[in-house]
C-alpha cells in the first residue's frame, strides 16, 4: 500500500506543467504593414544579454517577403528598442525601427508586453504603429487585454490537488489508527 501511496504522489508531482503561454497578435501599421502570431513566453533563438533576441523563420504576412516568413529581432532600451523585420530568404531588410522595448524579463527568456506602441524608422523619416494583443483573452475594458474570467484549471493543477488531497487522507488516517 505504501508503494501505490508513493507511486500516485510522484505521478501526481510529475503531471503538473506549466501552463501554455497565451497567443499574441502583432499588427504593424503606418509606411510599413505587417502582421504575425507569436506566444506570449517564447524561446529565442539568438541573442545577447542588454542587446535584444531574435526569433528566426516567424510566418506572417510580411510585405515584400520572399515566402511570408521573417527573421524579427526585438532590441533591448539600450540599444534604442524597437523592432527589425528582416527576409532571410530573400536577403532584404523590411523594416528596422526604434521604439520602446517590446518584452519585459530577460534576453533569454523574454515576456512580450501589450498595447500599441509607436515606433521610427532607424535613420529615417518612417512611422508605425505596432499593436500588441492578446487573442485568449476575455472580453474586458482593455482591447485583448483582459483575462478570460473563469478559467478552467489545467488538468495537471487538478491532480496537483487530488494528489495532495489524498496525501493528506491517508496521513488523517494513519494518525487516527495510532
Amino acid at each position: 500500500m505504501k508503494s501505490f501511496k508513493k507511486a500516485v504522489l510522484v505521478a501526481a508531482l510529475f503531471s503538473a506543467g506549466v501552463a501554455n503561454a497565451a497567443l499574441y497578435q502583432f499588427n504593424l501599421t503606418g509606411d510599413y504593414t505587417a502582421s504575425w502570431q507569436l506566444n506570449s513566453t517564447v524561446t529565442p533563438d539568438d541573442g545577447a544579454v542588454g542587446a535584444g533576441f531574435i526569433l528566426y523563420d516567424v510566418e506572417g504576412n510580411f510585405p515584400g517577403s520572399a515566402i511570408d516568413y521573417a527573421d524579427l529581432t526585438f532590441y533591448n532600451a539600450d540599444l534604442g528598442g524597437g523592432l527589425e523585420i528582416y527576409d532571410y530568404y530573400g536577403d532584404l531588410e523590411l523594416m528596422l525601427s526604434d521604439g520602446p522595448q517590446l518584452y519585459s524579463g530577460s534576453e533569454d527568456a523574454p515576456t512580450f508586453s501589450l498595447g500599441s506602441f509607436a515606433l521610427t524608422e532607424y535613420g529615417g523619416t518612417g512611422r508605425y504603429t505596432l499593436t500588441v494583443t492578446n487573442l485568449d483573452a476575455g472580453p474586458g475594458p482593455g482591447p485583448g487585454t483582459d483575462p478570460a474570467p473563469g478559467e478552467v484549471p489545467e488538468p495537471a493543477s487538478i491532480a496537483m490537488l487530488l494528489g495532495g488531497l489524498g496525501l493528506m487522507a491517508s496521513m488523517k488516517k494513519r494518525r487516527a489508527a495510532k
